[in-house]
């Protein structure tokens, strides 16, 4: 959870920076990152030709789920809290705040479940298995690629 939670600061962070460049440098980092986590993903879940035709759609439309609930659901109540008036919320709106969060992390368990399902029809269980590590390797290997970078500045 917490590579996911930097992983979207590095997002943020692309975003800020292509702003200026009317988001064409912010979309082309995206394709590139989508492009090298397919071909890592590929490559660590052994895929067959077979597979990954099938495999793909299903994990972009997972992908798109999850990246629409975070969108339209975490970011409401994400930008309350960072607000600057974040520190006179009262009980009330906290315990409704709190309520929200849960109920859209259940979304996306309830979203990875039926994910996970479709998958049992594609790949093998173990591949599924090796899809989570492939995703936190994919996921590290990109932190330590912006860490160099920012180090190398």
């Amino acid at each position: 959870m917490k590579i996911n939670k930097i992983l979207l600061a590095i997002v943020m962070l692309i975003a800020v920076n292509s702003f200026g460049q009317g988001g064409r440098l912010l979309k082309e980092k995206k394709e590139q990152i989508k492009a090298m986590k397919v071909a890592y993903i590929t490559s660590e879940l052994s895929l067959t030709p077979e597979e990954a035709a099938k495999f793909w759609p299903l994990y972009n439309a997972f992908e798109d789920k999850q990246h629409e609930i975070r969108a339209q659901k975490l970011k409401g109540y994400l930008d309350r809290i960072d607000d600057e008036s974040f520190d006179n919320v009262s009980e009330k709106e906290a315990a409704t705040l709190l309520a929200q969060m849960e109920s859209t992390e259940d979304e996306l368990h309830q979203a990875k479940k039926k994910f996970i399902a479709s998958l049992k029809g594609v790949i093998s269980p173990l591949k599924i298995l090796k899809l989570k590590k492939a995703e936190e390797g994919f996921n590290r290997k990109l932190l330590q690629q912006y860490r160099n970078k920012r180090i190398g500045r």
